[in-house]
């Protein structure tokens, strides 16, 4: 008797043209198939066979029936109850759900609760007064538009970690919240809370020189970017040993331009490391901060240059340029400038944000072009679309990420898509795999492709034929 991949089982848990009878089929299976729990239009008694084996993946389905969610609100696994809140798509439907886990015993299911913007709001602002610490610091992170009494219980809270939470320098959610203005001086007592405050305090009653000299650099980078910094304390901070308190001075309106552009070959120039006298730990973080200095500089945006663009059309530094393509009132001229930096990022802000249609002759090139700082799903081509006729081009192109762009049309020819299908390179053919346009005899050799991967795709795809699906079953015992 075969032995099925693994990886096709799952593709057909996945595939939404599965008969219901074939579904029965992978359930009684010996797999542990974890997309078939979260399948949608599963039967009842399909999902109790399911909840016997595992329970936490079906409480993840977002299409269970309310009985049995219900049923798995009792279950005495938590992460079970947990997943429930994750899964929750009406917090109307859900209140009965919302209120119990409101009371749950296990603190993950209440922190889990205060996580999700779904959790009705007087429920959610019963969780700032949780007896876990660690539900009320999440509640701070993830309600960033909670009612005023919440905030100011969770940046009042006894416990420390709570009121960090909640006058943080990052959070889960926009808008960041402002702390009230009589609590800031406690605030910036704090030396927890005291790196999310100094952006709301007053210059006027403040001891700015203290904040300058405050070991945190968060501290440090925080009176950076303050709007009221005197000149004197920007030219200190200038000279700071963390790259990010630098770059925070850079990005501001006030510095003179010769002071920026030292400031820019300062943070991406190359890292040179501290004297002996710096201790091992130290010369770490400022090694880490010199190399976080780059994702930053990415994702720099300065309001105030693209409130008044056209200064820094020809600024050396491309976030200046990039904050300049975000603005909507460019001339066209200038918006075809930028169009056509040497930038791929300012290139693309400029596209993203033009009024007019993108040739496709660019669209292209932004998307050529294009290196994420990370590795990521999106690429320019997903907001700036090309025509079917250099969809196909693209089909024999030497650049297998370029290839990839081709399977995006839907009446792509025949013999384009075959060639596709039997390319050198793995993730082309896992792509062509799901594409619908197959013709049934593609289908079934991508099932034997080496890759797992491939294997997967073809069999998620609803084209396959379900006598392939029936034959494969039966020869497996399955």
């Amino acid at each position: 008797m075969p032995d099925l991949p693994y990886d096709f089982l799952d593709g057909l848990a996945e595939n939404p043209a599965l008969p219901a009878d074939l579904v029965d089929r992978l359930i009684a299976a010996p797999h542990n198939l974890l997309v078939l729990p979260r399948r949608p239009g599963l039967t009842e008694p399909q999902l109790d066979a399911l909840i016997a084996h595992d329970a936490h993946s079906v409480a993840l389905n977002r299409h269970l029936p309310k009985p049995v969610r219900r049923r798995l609100a009792a279950h005495p696994d938590p992460d079970v109850r947990a997943a429930l809140v994750v899964s929750a798509t009406d917090s109307n439907e859900d209140r009965e759900l919302f209120e119990r886990f409101a009371a749950d015993p296990a603190p993950e299911v209440r922190k889990q609760l205060a996580e999700s913007d779904r959790t009705p709001a007087d429920l959610r602002a019963r969780l700032a007064h949780d007896p876990a610490p660690e539900v009320r610091a999440t509640l701070a992170q993830y309600w960033t538009a909670a009612p005023e009494p919440v905030r100011r219980a969770l940046l009042t809270d006894p416990e420390g970690s709570v009121r960090a939470a909640a006058c943080a320098t990052y959070f889960r959610g926009r808008p960041y919240p402002a702390p009230p203005a009589d609590l800031v001086p406690a605030l910036l007592a704090d030396p927890l809370t005291r790196p999310g405050a100094v952006a709301h305090c007053d210059p006027a009653t403040t001891d700015l020189e203290r904040l300058a000299a405050d070991p945190d650099p968060d501290v440090r980078r925080a009176l950076a970017a303050h709007p009221g910094l005197p000149a004197h304390l920007r030219t200190r901070l200038a000279a700071d040993p963390r790259a990010l308190v630098r770059l925070a001075v850079l990005a501001r309106p006030d510095t003179p331009e010769a002071e920026r552009a030292a400031l820019y070959d300062s943070v991406t120039g190359p890292f040179e490391p501290p004297g002996d006298d710096v201790d091992v730990d130290t010369a770490v973080e400022l090694e880490l901060d010199h190399f976080g200095v780059e994702m930053e500089l990415r994702l720099l945006h300065l309001p105030w240059v693209t409130a008044d663009p056209l200064p820094h059309l020809d600024s050396p530094h491309p976030a200046f340029r990039r904050s300049a393509a975000v603005s909507p009132d460019l001339p066209a001229e200038a918006r075809a400038r930028l169009l056509a930096d040497p930038d791929n990022e300012v290139a693309l802000a400029a596209a993203r944000r033009s009024p007019d249609p993108i040739d496709p002759a660019t669209a292209e090139r932004l998307d050529r072009e294009y290196r994420p700082f990370k590795p990521m799903p999106w690429r320019p081509a997903d907001v700036l679309p090309l025509p079917a006729e250099t969809l196909r081009r693209l089909a024999t192109d030497p650049v297998p990420r370029m290839r990839l762009l081709a399977l995006r049309d839907p009446e792509l020819p025949a013999h384009l898509l075959e060639r596709l299908a039997a390319d050198p390179e793995e993730e082309v053919r896992r792509l062509a795999a799901s594409h619908p346009a197959h013709a049934p005899t593609t289908l079934r050799a991508l099932l034997d492709d080496p890759s797992p991967y491939v294997n997967r795709a073809a069999a998620a795809n609803p084209a396959l034929p379900v006598d392939e699906i029936r034959a494969r079953l039966d020869a497996a015992g399955l």
